[in-house]
Formats: C-alpha cells, structure tokens, sequence
C-alpha cells in the first residue's frame, strides 16, 4: 500500500511538473539610448522566469548587478546613481500570459528600484517547439515610473523613455 502512495504521489508531481518550465539563461535588455550621444544600452543574460502552462502564471527575477554595459564607467554609474543596485539588488516581473484569438500578451506587476508598476498588455511572441517555449517581447517604462532622477548634467544624453525586450527560452522542468 505504501508504495502504491508513493507511486501515485510520484506520478502526480510528475504530471504537474510537467506543465512548469524554466530558463537561468533568460535575456534582458534595456535602452535608454539618445540620438548622436553614446549607446545607453545594457544586457543581462542571466535572469531566471518560469512559466506554468496550466495556468499560465509567469514571474522573471533579475539581478540588477547583471547588466552589462560596452562602457565600464557607464555600468558603475547605473548600479550606484540610478539602480542603486546594492540597495535594490533585484528586478521582479508576475503576471500572467493571455491567449486571445491566438494572440499571446502578458499583464503583471514589474518592480524594480523599490517601485511596483502595474504593466498592460505586453505583445509576446511565443513558440512552443518539443520541450521548450520561447517567449519574446518589449515594452517601454519611464525613469519616473521608478522615481530614477537623471541629473541635469546628462539629461539631453539619457532618454526619460526606457525601451525593454526580453527573450527566455524555457526547458520543462
């Protein structure tokens, strides 16, 4: 009889289980670029989501201290005077994905720098290929929706308006 129950509770993880997939690998990226000034631009590849097909629940964890900048004194300046990344060490999305008319989009809350945005209705693409789902897509945020100040100093050469896009490749779990 035991074994029966743990069989059974074993095939069950195993169906639920089956639903739920991950990437350690997801991809980040932001631009807060201006044109005929350098590339304001920064690439994490190193976020964690999840996804859970049965109810379509999705949350990505970032570690801020992940982006990576072409210029060394560019990524010093956003982890001390605009993430302040050593206070607020981590970005998290949750949400969940919608299907309309097989069209994918995404709503949630995204929180980063303390703050909690409520996010509408990003466009996804999304693939589902054997084992895995690729989830791609971009959105766009404002400085202030996160209480970042840009000093005068750099203001014409840091736009106001963040453009971020995402890709993970999620395996089953």
């Amino acid at each position: 009889m035991k074994y029966f129950a743990f069989l059974f509770t074993l095939l069950c993880f195993n169906t639920f289980a089956q639903s739920k997939y991950l990437t350690k690998t997801g991809i980040v990226i932001f631009e807060a670029s201006v044109p005929s000034f350098e590339e304001v631009k920064a690439t994490n590849t190193t976020t964690t989501a999840i996804y859970n097909k049965d109810n379509n629940e999705f949350a990505a964890l970032v570690l801020v201290k992940g982006f990576r900048f072409k210029n060394a004194l560019m990524e010093e300046h956003f982890n001390e005077n605009y993430a302040e990344s050593d206070t607020y060490p981590k970005a998290t999305f949750k949400g969940k994905i919608n299907v309309i008319k097989n069209k994918h989009s995404i709503t949630g809350s995204l929180n980063f720098h303390g703050k909690t945005l409520k996010v509408t209705t990003i466009p996804l693409t999304v693939l589902n290929e054997n084992s895995t789902i690729k989830i791609l897509g971009k959105f766009t945020v404002n400085a202030t929706d996160f209480d970042i100040k840009i000093p005068k100093i750099v203001k014409n050469k840091v736009s106001e308006t963040i453009e971020v896009s995402f890709e993970f490749n999620m395996k089953k779990k």
